[in-house]
């Protein structure tokens, strides 16, 4: 699951006008709270309903960087670009989803999120151009707001939000991504965890201690084409990583959030509980090789994915397995916190897909009480079940193929083929 750094999912703001900064001069060199002649607390007076021409845009961009300079005690060394573009041009143009076609097809049907009947790549383009509401790229300098309205206005908070991914990136660099889908979520809930931290704290100084621009309605609201799975797992670093970020810097304050960003913590496991970090890392699981000649690995880097506690919570919940809907954003799922590992390697077969899927848990009970909600799971897609842990989901369920599912001792083992024929040689038991 590679990704870009891409939503500030909050409402949109209203935008607005602004005066030369001419009641204050920036020193001669640059220095923490100035940015292109605006101080942090310079008045801009804002009225953005027609739009913000190219002086207003570096007033506001200015003063944002300003404060944020002064909030997190890091300097932006480059300025920084704003643009404003609707929603309907935005999923014009949007490219990419998720890289990694049909090996990572295997990865997102392996966790029940996305289906046979369409691809990973059209789940997150549908998704994420229904709820993005502003972007960075890495290496830009550039942020992008997108608008629900048919005259694109300024987001404040979103603003913020992605002015902080510039400010990482230029202190930090944010062009390399871990390569397994639950270290892109952990370093995620670092980046992203930071840039919410702050545009709230930047949020609750608004109005007593500082002039900021007025919000105003979005109108705006989840599409029907949202796959709401895949969205519970992007939405993991946003919900989750600001109070991790907020404990790690009561403990050592700015400079071990520094720290993260230089070493990025190991898993979700340790973003949902901060208490094992740093010392708690993944346990190390390996898939053998155990295919006949016909079915093979991807040529892919790395062979296998970790998926990870909060991936696996969002399957529970998303297939409504044992947790209400009150608890979706707990990302603590009972038949998750105990994981420990897993690694998920897809195969396939000329046009013919499968997988296999190993996990480790903290104890018997704990796997035993995975291998259990997964069978619910099945069950929950009408599965038939056979001898030796095998399963069948029939069509017309997007995930109808043959399962074998096993545990021994504190290790649960999925094994995928499109029939029970094949799962010997996809993984012989």
């Amino acid at each position: 699951m590679k990704r870009a750094l891409l939503c500030a999912l909050l409402v949109v703001l209203a935008g607005c006008t602004i005066p030369a900064a001419d009641s204050k001069t920036e020193p001669g060199t640059d220095r923490l709270g100035w940015e292109n002649g605006y101080r942090y607390d310079d008045p801009v007076v804002v009225d953005a309903s027609d739009g913000l021409n190219a002086s207003e845009r570096e007033a506001v961009l200015s003063r944002q960087m300003a404060r944020l300079e002064r909030m997190r005690n890091l300097e932006f060394e480059k300025s920084v670009e704003m643009r404003v573009v609707t929603r309907a041009s935005y999923r014009r143009n949007r490219t990419g989803g998720s890289p990694g076609g049909e090996w990572n097809d295997q990865v997102w049907e392996g966790l029940f999120l996305v289906g046979e009947d369409t691809t990973t790549a059209e789940a997150f383009n549908s998704t994420l151009g229904s709820s993005v509401l502003g972007f960075y790229r890495a290496g830009s300098d550039e942020v992008v707001i997108v608008s629900d309205r048919d005259d694109p206005m300024v987001d404040r908070g979103t603003l913020v939000h992605e002015l902080v991914h510039a400010l990482q990136d230029q202190q930090f660099g944010l062009d390399d991504a871990p390569d397994t889908q639950d270290r892109q979520l952990a370093r995620n809930s670092v980046v992203e965890g930071e840039a919410n931290l702050l545009e709230a704290r930047y949020e609750r100084r608004c109005g007593d201690e500082w002039d900021c621009i007025e919000s105003a309605p979005t109108g705006g609201g989840v599409a029907s084409d949202v796959n709401r799975g895949v969205l519970l797992v992007v939405l993991a670093p946003y919900t989750q990583g600001p109070e991790f970020v907020a404990e790690i810097q009561r403990r050592g304050g700015w400079a071990a959030v520094d720290d993260l960003h230089r070493e990025y913590p190991a898993s979700t496991k340790q973003i949902l509980d901060p208490d094992r970090y740093p010392g708690e890392t993944p346990v190390d699981v390996t898939v053998p090789d155990r295919s006949d000649g016909e079915w093979q690995r991807f040529d892919h880097d790395p062979v296998a994915d970790t998926v990870g506690p909060a991936s696996i919570h969002a399957m529970f919940v998303q297939n409504g397995i044992g947790a209400s809907e009150v608890e979706r954003y707990s990302y603590a799922h009972p038949a998750a916190t105990g994981w420990t590992g897993d690694s998920l390697v897809p195969y396939r077969n000329g046009d013919r897909f499968g997988y296999v899927w190993e996990t480790a848990w903290e104890s018997e009970a704990e796997a035993r009480e995975f291998a259990e909600a997964y069978r619910r799971l099945l069950e929950s897609e009408g599965a038939e079940f056979r001898d030796g842990g095998v399963a069948v989901v029939p069509d017309p369920s997007p995930f109808d193929d043959a399962f074998r599912v096993t545990r021994e001792g504190n290790r649960v083992r999925v094994v995928n083929a499109p029939t029970v024929a094949e799962l010997p040689a996809v993984h012989p038991q």
